[in-house]
């Protein structure tokens, strides 16, 4: 339990640092090239609702999306001291913590941020711990940063029904450390499924073909 409560301070940590950093040294839409590389951006946005800044329902709808973050929380918690007590595999122990560190990161955001963080406008930055927020309990948005648009402006062949001809950008999606560290965790449970879940393979391998 200590080594997995440890990968979730450790990665939910780095994820505050990196945003409270963002929030306060770049104004909003602020963009950086790492390297001088086109393709490799720090470029600063706030999420206001779901991935890929997906919104629904306004004020009430980001306040139903933010309880069923910490509802979710409580299950993968509950599932990871499933997992420590079955003693399942150490890929799967990495996993659960790395999904649980990204969901709570978001959430401490979601919580939290409009109530300690101000919203100037144009080229100004936001203040910590301000004396009037931007936003109320559970309303804050989410901050976001990373950029990798490996092909931007691209050009889909006009053989391709409806997309010919149009353009396109590689990978468009802004995102922050929670964000990779859940995408980590999932992606260790779909490569490595048959080594994290062997119990669940292995029963299935010994059904009889008798009772099928």
């Amino acid at each position: 339990m200590k080594k997995a409560l440890s990968i979730v301070f450790v990665v939910l940590l780095i994820d505050q640092i990196v945003k409270v950093y963002i929030k306060t040294h770049f104004y909003l839409g602020e963009t950086v090239y790492v390297f001088g590389l086109d393709w490799a951006r720090i470029h600063f946005v706030e999420n206001y609702g779901m991935a890929w800044g997906t919104e629904f329902g306004g004020k009430t709808g980001k306040l139903f999306l933010t309880f069923f973050r910490i509802a979710a929380v409580f299950g993968i918690i509950y599932w990871l001291k499933t997992s420590i007590k079955n003693k399942e595999s150490r890929l799967l122990l990495f996993a659960i913590p790395l999904i649980l560190a990204g969901a709570i990161g978001n959430i401490v955001d979601s919580i939290f941020y409009g109530i300690i963080f101000d919203t100037p406008g144009g080229r100004n930055l936001a203040t910590l711990f301000a004396e009037d927020g931007y936003a109320p309990f559970f309303h804050g948005r989410v901050v976001d940063m990373f950029y990798f648009p490996f092909i931007e402006h691209g050009t889909f062949p006009e053989w391709i029904p409806f997309l010919g001809g149009g353009t396109f950008t590689f990978f468009n999606g802004i995102f922050n450390v929670a964000d990779f560290a859940i995408s980590c965790g999932v992606i260790i449970l779909i490569i490595f499924n048959k080594r994290v879940f062997p119990k669940e393979i292995e029963e299935g391998k010994e059904i009889p073909k008798e009772v099928i």
